[in-house]
Formats: C-alpha cells, structure tokens, sequence
C-alpha cells in the first residue's frame, strides 16, 4: 500500500496535469515566417527620421546623448553652410554612434530629442556576428531618401 500512495500517486497526478496542458493549443509562432506581435510600446531599433524634404531631423544638440542613462549615445555636431546643408537648422550631426552593446531601449533619447529625429522602432531582429557592427553610425541609422514623385512617376 505505500508504494501506491508514495509513487503511484504523484505520478498519476503529475501526469494529469501534463496531459491537460498538452491538450490545449499551443502559443507556438513558426519563427521566422511568422513573427509574434510586439507589444504598443516595444521599443527596439534605433532609426533616424528625416522631413519630407530630405533633411536630417537631427541638429546635433545632444540631448540625447544627455539624457541616456547608459552614456551609450555619441553626437559630434557640426555647422551647416549654405552651400551644404543637412539640417534645416544651423548645425547638423556630423558623426552619430549608438553602441548597441551598451544599449538599454529605455526610449530616454527618443523622449529627449526636440525634433523627434530618433525613434525606436518594432524591429527586434538585432543579433549579429561581430562586436564592430554592433556600434551603430549615422549612415546605417538615418532612414532612406524618400522618392520624389517625379522620379517614382517615370520608374512606372
């Protein structure tokens, strides 16, 4: 009798349980075709926004910089001249780094930034190879340009 009560028992009941979690449906996503939908406040890949003109958002005040928790963010700025300019106001970011490493995706930059050039998007597929790609430059974070009508009109 204390073989039943002392193994048979937990047994029985350990594998009730189990049977009643194999028969309800899974939660399971065939990644990577399929991909799980984020929460509204995901915050992920670092991506700098541009106006519609083409200009850069970013005038190289950083505050963003300033407000990261982690010192993760580096902003050299530099002066626009009227033969070249990249901002629409008198300086621009000249070099802009994110090491990713560092970062926390708290969002702090983004909720700094005066002119919402940085923006944390969905995008959550971060992983890479290498330490070096992992310092994110001005030139993998700025948005492409965006297509002009006349140009995109005569593609078709």
């Amino acid at each position: 009798m204390n073989i039943i009560r002392d193994v048979l028992k937990p047994i029985s009941k350990g594998m009730k349980i189990t049977m009643r979690h194999f028969m309800e449906p899974k939660d399971t996503v065939s990644y990577p075709e399929a991909h799980k939908e984020q929460f509204p406040r995901t915050r992920w890949r670092h991506v700098l926004l541009r106006y519609e003109n083409g200009l850069e958002r970013c005038i190289g005040c950083s505050l963003c910089a300033g407000a990261c928790p982690v010192r993760c963010i580096l902003v050299v700025a530099a002066d626009n001249t009227d033969e070249v300019r990249y901002s629409p106001g008198e300086r621009y970011a000249e070099r802009y780094e994110i090491n990713l490493l560092r970062c926390i995706y708290c969002g702090y930059c983004q909720d700094a930034c005066p002119t919402g050039a940085i923006v944390l998007r969905e995008d959550y597929e971060l992983a890479d190879y290498t330490r070096d790609s992992f310092i994110a430059t001005k030139e993998m974070l700025l948005e492409p340009l965006p297509v002009r009508d006349e140009v995109a009109q005569t593609a078709k």
